[in-house]
């Protein structure tokens, strides 16, 4: 069962100087609601480019920028209890199945600390609804396909896709014991203008545009269900609206997945990004990576029951989309390639496949 939608005018979006957590910021503005956007502005990645999509945000009426640790309880607590949001959209976590493996315990404070510290501030402010940003990494390997809610998840091969599953669990246990409203997304390979350096599309196109080899991991057998970030922003703001209620004992907590319904081998990707770029790619095939799965795909039948609505950005578009971005930010940062520190340009880097 469903409350009667919402129409929160105060949101906290945890993470907004990240991509998602941009792009959610700027679509909320655009609707008229007050955004306070929290982030920490950790150097996982260049530092510019996340200060580059707060200086947009930071021009638009309606929205304030907190910098804050999330792993800070004192902090986290102090601002909830001064704010008093309507909702939180919280999107702030450390990302990357690859810098899992190598990097562990980066993902204690910002995936877990951080993620029961927002449960906390929830739980003591009233927060009308919790909408958190889960990952499509949590199915691990062996369910059927395409990938369904109820599916066994309790089997990661990453640390990241165990700490995402962890934040649902945590967040069904807040959602359980004190009645918090609480929707988590299941994202699908999200893509898209202002993505992250690390991700696949990013390292292609910078890889391809500088005439370098990219590295194709799974003989580019791999298939992913690429999702452009508009249509995860959409999803978020439909969802903000649909608080869930709970019934019969239930708590009032729901997860959804967030995919476009079409798993689109990696190779034929790789192909929109030539025909986008204009330029052939260079190769070089690798075995499959620790902490990848070979597939994914997401049934949309929940979202699309909820909202009436369901992803469905072709991913051509989606790619020409990225391309025009990066060409066009690419031109203001002339003298060091987007997403690049100056040390990093300075070396011979490699590229990898998606997350």
């Amino acid at each position: 069962m469903n409350a009667p939608l919402l129409s929160p005018q105060r949101v906290l979006v945890t993470g907004a100087a990240g991509f998602i957590g941009f792009h959610l910021s700027d679509r909320l503005l655009a609707d008229g609601l007050e955004v306070v956007g929290l982030d920490s502005l950790t150097p996982y990645y260049d530092p510019q480019l996340k200060r580059d999509r707060l200086a947009r945000l930071s021009a638009r009426p309606g929205f304030r920028f907190v910098r804050l640790d999330l792993a800070d309880r004192v902090a986290t607590a102090a601002l909830f209890a001064a704010e008093r949001f309507d909702a939180v959209l919280h999107l702030a976590a450390q990302a990357g199945v690859r810098y899992s493996v190598e990097n562990p315990l980066a993902y204690l404070d910002s995936n877990l600390a951080g993620t029961l510290n927002v449960l906390e501030g929830c739980r003591h402010a009233g927060v009308r609804h919790l909408v958190y940003a889960s990952s499509s990494s949590v199915y691990g390997q062996g369910n059927p396909m395409p990938l369904r809610e109820d599916a066994v998840t309790d089997r990661p091969v990453s640390l990241y896709a165990a700490s995402k599953k962890a934040n649902e669990v945590m967040v069904h246990s807040y959602s359980h014991l004190y009645g918090l409203p609480a929707t988590g997304l299941r994202l699908f390979t999200v893509y898209g203008p202002w993505g992250r350096p690390d991700m696949a599309i990013f390292k292609f196109v910078r890889a391809i545009e500088a005439g370098q080899a990219i590295e194709v991991y799974n003989g580019g057998q791999m298939r992913r269900d690429f999702t452009f970030v508009g249509d995860v922003v959409e999803a978020f703001v439909r969802v903000l609206h649909r608080a869930p209620q709970g019934q019969a004992g239930e708590a009032p907590h729901r997860v959804l997945n967030v995919g476009n319904n079409q798993p689109v081998l990696l190779n034929d990707f790789i192909a929109h990004l030539e025909r986008a770029i204009g330029k052939p790619a260079i190769r070089q095939l690798l075995p499959m990576q620790a902490g990848d799965v070979p597939d994914t795909w997401a049934d949309v039948g929940r979202l699309q029951a909820l909202t009436g609505w369901s992803p469905a950005t072709d991913v051509g578009t989606g790619v020409q989309r990225f391309v025009d971005w990066y060409r066009a930010y690419a031109k203001t940062r002339p003298a060091v390639p987007p997403g690049e520190t100056p040390d990093a340009a300075a070396q011979a880097g490699t590229v990898t496949g998606p997350v």
